[in-house]
């Protein structure tokens, strides 16, 4: 059977920390588009908010942080019990955008949480590479993906992960075959931005999804890239909106099977008797007996 993973992804600005009455307001939004865009599939939806959707802050560098450690909470807080239920009640994978996770250590954490259609959180995902100075938070420390019974391995990279090729990489090794990044991307490096959205597709062999927030918090343009680099469907601007999408990730499989433009398997390109190839700046190495994905 074809491995089809339905998608709806929001590009709308980020918002002010949820309340118990905006979070069910998000409910009701989301009932409408899933009436909308994704009735009567008898595979789940996915659907993907953008970084920070549900824990935006503006000002001057003290007053964000000022604002997100009001909005702070743990991973199990209030919040998670509302976006649990969300996911419950209408039956899909939610990525809600990331949230201020107040971490058990007592620093802040730009986190992304994935909820189950059972309403279960199946990941939460640490950034590890903050945008600084900009953001206040502490990197995470490892690297997440989470697996669609019956369709495939999911990674999480959220906005300024993506220009380290590195993060991409190790969840392809990993196992993913999607890999969704959240960004609240405002600055003129947006077009930068969705290159490296296709390379990291291209150097991975992966489906890679970006949603970015709409004006005024970001810059959108948001797109889902195929397996090969090519552009699947995209936001051409600014202002809110939806993409939807379903992927064949079957279409993993074939290109790495036969190699991209059926040329190039950088996965199977490694033989047992190659040497190892060391790399000095992370005090590590590329080893043809691991290099293969996990």
């Amino acid at each position: 059977m074809p491995r089809y993973l339905p998608l709806l992804v929001v590009q709308e600005p980020s918002q002010q920390p949820g309340t118990d009455a905006e979070l069910r307001g998000l409910e009701a939004e989301l009932a409408v588009y899933l009436s909308d865009f994704g009735a009567g599939f008898e595979q789940p939806r996915m659907v993907v908010y953008p970084e920070f959707h549900l824990c935006g802050a503006s000002g001057t560098p003290e007053q964000r942080r000022a604002q997100l450690e009001a909005a702070a909470e743990p991973i199990d807080g209030p919040r998670h019990t509302h976006l649990a239920r969300i996911a419950r009640n209408l039956g899909i994978w939610l990525l809600p955008g990331t949230v201020c996770e107040r971490g058990e250590d007592g620093h802040l954490y730009n986190t992304a949480p994935v909820y189950s259609p059972a309403g279960e959180r199946v990941a939460a995902y640490r950034k590890c590479f903050p945008w600084r100075p900009y953001e206040p938070f502490q990197p995470g420390n490892r690297f997440e993906v989470f697996d669609v019974p019956g369709i495939g391995r999911i990674g999480l990279a959220i906005c300024y992960d993506i220009w380290f090729p590195e993060v991409a990489r190790q969840l392809a090794w990993l196992g993913a075959e999607v890999i969704i990044n959240q960004a609240a991307t405002s600055t003129c490096d947006r077009a930068q931005e969705q290159v490296l959205v296709k390379a990291n597709a291209i150097f991975n062999q992966v489906f890679m999804v970006s949603a970015n927030a709409a004006t005024p918090t970001g810059e959108g343009q948001s797109l889902i890239v195929d397996p090969e680099g090519n552009v699947r469907t995209h936001m051409p601007g600014a202002t809110s909106g939806i993409l939807t999408d379903v992927l064949n990730v079957d279409e993993v499989t074939r290109v790495r099977t036969f190699g991209t433009a059926g040329m190039n398997r950088m996965w199977s390109q490694s033989r047992d008797d190659d040497p190892v190839l060391e790399l000095p700046m992370y005090e590590g190495r590329i080893d043809p007996h691991r290099w293969g994905r996990r």
